[in-house]
């Protein structure tokens, strides 16, 4: 087996394959079998011509890259950024399988992007756009609620999600499963409640999981659970925002909150719904009532903190400021985060470093709940809610009776509250994101060579995929 070297990974790519071989390392596989699951098993690069409304023509490239077909359909989102590239694809096309596997989602992983600058389009022009890319995707099926399912990404959302839908019904009349061809869409179009929400649901169920372990924190210097713990968000955004709600709900104190130009904190605590008020007034979350301004906004990042949560963009703890920075944990909310040589480092001060491959794989998750709804063809919850409501309304009339005590309406009320398909998500989410980090963590305790959770995780996600494959009898 391939030992994982010292060498700086180059691009997204080869830095999720760095990864790939710290997690083989001790693996007993038939030879040849690590490469196979390296592989990337399909790139399709597409360039087409658009002329824009105000008559100017352009070159558009873009790209969809499937990157392992152990489980179909492949699955990944859609990115719109000027500066993607194709090994860029590959990499995040490769960490959808991983993170796919080490959460139970049954999907191989898939990417894609367009290479523009959103900002630079109107509306009109973006929509043409969309459907040009997907269409040129269902020529080559690679598209389908059964081949290839995409997703939102950087610089996409439910409108252009709504769009690919739409291209993809229109040219699949009668398909009854056609909604299942892309997921992240408005609820009104086939969504499902709690998408918008699910990537910083999940943070925070990993945070919870995390902060549980009373051995684990015990060595970081902090007490168990989430209350009180000082936390820092980088990014607050669509992941971000969400994050500090949820932390903040279960008595953690939001002491920093960075974005692209600055960071604010104050020790007694943020709160994020105030600070995101604020920002839709004044256009900057930067003199914030009661908070202090730090700029740049990279100092925002050292903080003195327990928790830092990363969730912008990729490569923001560098080998340069690693040393500065403060936190006992790193909750990684977005993809790639942190660079191997500042983990180094970060695991040398003994930092305990929650990965991007398992902690933002909520939106993955309530993904696959989404493409179960549109198979169905049914709101989830609303085959059992009065049915479960009547079955509680009888408990309670019957510990009435038994107590001789009358319930008053507000807790009869919350007592016979059948659920929601919210609450039904958020069940769900809560299971897997839980049961995936001891997983996990027992992975890491079983083999202690691998040295830390990303390593751990990268294990669990290679072991699932290696026994697909041998139940398939594909020896190298």
């Amino acid at each position: 087996m391939k030992q994982a070297g010292s060498v700086q990974p180059g691009s997204v790519y080869d830095f999720v394959n760095y990864y790939v071989d710290r997690g083989a390392q001790g693996c007993r596989y038939p030879r040849g079998l690590l490469d196979i699951i390296k592989a990337c098993h399909a790139v399709y690069r597409i360039t087409f011509p658009f002329e824009r409304r105000d008559g100017t023509f352009e070159t558009i490239n873009a790209w969809r890259v499937e990157h392992s077909h152990h489980r179909l359909p492949t699955k990944g989102g859609i990115r719109y950024a000027p500066f993607v590239d194709e090994e860029e694809v590959k990499g995040l096309a490769a960490l959808m399988t991983y993170k796919c596997a080490i959460v139970d989602v049954p999907y191989g992983g898939a990417k894609g992007a367009v290479q523009i600058d959103p900002s630079a389009y109107d509306v009109q022009d973006l929509e043409r756009i969309t459907r040009r890319y997907t269409h040129e995707l269902i020529k080559k099926n690679f598209i389908g609620p059964g081949v290839d399912v995409p997703a939102p990404d950087y610089g996409t959302g439910e409108r252009e999600m709504a769009w690919i839908a739409d291209t993809y019904i229109a040219h699949h009349p009668g398909a009854l499963d056609a909604l299942a061809a892309v997921t992240g869409k408005p609820v009104t179009e086939g969504g499902i409640r709690g998408r918008r929400e699910a990537t910083g649901r999940g943070l925070f169920f990993a945070l919870r999981e995390a902060c549980s372990v009373e051995e684990d924190m015990r060595r970081l210097g902090l007490s168990r659970g989430l209350e009180g713990k000082r936390i820092v968000i980088q990014g607050f955004g669509n992941v971000g925002y969400p994050t500090a709600q949820f932390c903040q709900a279960a008595g953690a104190l939001i002491v920093g909150i960075v974005e692209w130009d600055g960071a604010i904190t104050n020790p007694n605590g943020l709160d994020p719904a105030a600070v995101a008020a604020h920002r839709r007034e004044r256009g900057s979350i930067l003199d914030f009532p009661g908070a202090t301004n730090i700029t740049p906004a990279s100092a925002g990042l050292e903080i003195d903190c327990d928790v830092l949560v990363p969730a912008a963009v990729e490569n923001v703890l560098t080998e340069d400021n690693a040393p500065r920075i403060k936190a006992r944990i790193i909750l990684e909310g977005a993809n790639g985060p942190t660079t191997p040589a500042a983990e180094a480092i970060l695991r040398e001060r003994g930092v305990l470093i929650v990965p991007d491959i398992y902690a933002n794989a909520g939106g993955v998750t309530v993904s696959y709940f989404e493409w179960l709804k549109n198979i169905s063809h049914v709101r989830f919850g609303r085959l059992q809610k009065r049915l479960q409501e009547a079955d509680e309304a009888r408990f309670v009339r019957a510990l009435e009776t038994l107590t001789g005590k009358r319930i008053d309406e507000e807790e009869r009320r919350l007592l016979v509250r059948g659920a929601e398909e919210q609450d039904i998500v958020a069940s769900g989410l809560e299971e897997t994101m839980a049961a995936a980090y001891h997983a996990i963590r027992e992975t890491l305790l079983r083999n202690p060579h691998l040295g830390d959770l990303r390593a751990a995780a990268y294990r669990v996600a290679i072991d699932k995929i290696a026994e697909s494959y041998l139940a398939l009898g594909i020896y190298p």
